[in-house]
Formats: structure tokens, sequence, C-alpha cells
């Protein structure tokens, strides 16, 4: 069993989370008061990588790197969104950089989607 098709499940499960978590945040910033900004770019990336997850999911027997670029996207927003709902509640960051750490995890993440491109998958 190949590494993508073992993380598949893993892919989808993410993607429910960040959808939910993206949604209950939005709901935060509307409605939560001060610092909402937090809130709210929190739920932006969850919502956009929650799609992104679905479609690696979906992709895995055609996209050589949807386990790699599925792991950063996962890593990366986990500490970016975690990071900012961290500072938001707690009133501190999960760790230094960890908002930045995530965001170029995020970015690596669509990189390895990209490189799927170029690393075909036999048929």
């Amino acid at each position: 069993m190949s590494l993508n098709a073992r993380l598949e499940p893993v892919l989808y499960l993410f993607a429910g989370l960040f959808g939910v978590a993206g949604v209950a945040l939005a709901a935060l910033a509307a409605h939560g008061g001060g610092q909402a900004n937090l809130a709210a770019s929190a739920s932006a990336m969850c919502l956009a990588h929650a799609p992104a997850l679905l479609a690696l999911a979906l992709g895995t027997a055609r996209l050589k790197t949807a386990w790699l670029a599925g792991f950063l996207m996962i890593v990366g927003t986990l500490l970016f969104a975690g990071d900012l709902v961290s500072l938001r509640f707690a009133g501190s960051g999960l760790f230094p950089y960890a908002a930045p750490t995530g965001g170029w995890a995020m970015m690596l993440g669509w990189l390895a989607v990209a490189a799927g491109a170029v690393l075909r998958v036999r048929a």
C-alpha cells in the first residue's frame, strides 16, 4: 500500500476538521469582539485548506506528491491557525514564529502540489 493510500483517510479527516473549524472561527470573528482579525485570519486558512485536502484525498491515485502536500498543509494550517487562536484566547502564541513557520509549510505544500504535475504517477 502506497504512502498516498495510507494517508488518504487522514486527508479526509483534516479536511472535515478544518472545514468545521473555519466556519466556527468565522462566526467567532463576526460575533466575538476584540481581536476578531485573528479569528478571521485563522478561519480563512482553515477554509482555504479544507477543500485542498479534500481534493488531495480524491487525487491520491494520480498525484505522486499528495502525501507530502497534504502533510505540509495539515502541519502548516495547524501551526498558523493554532498560533492565531492561541494568541486570541490565551494572549500568547504557541511558540515564537509559529505562524510564519506554518505559513511557510502551507506554501511548501502548494509547491508540492505543483511538483506533482512534473512527477507523474505511472499508470
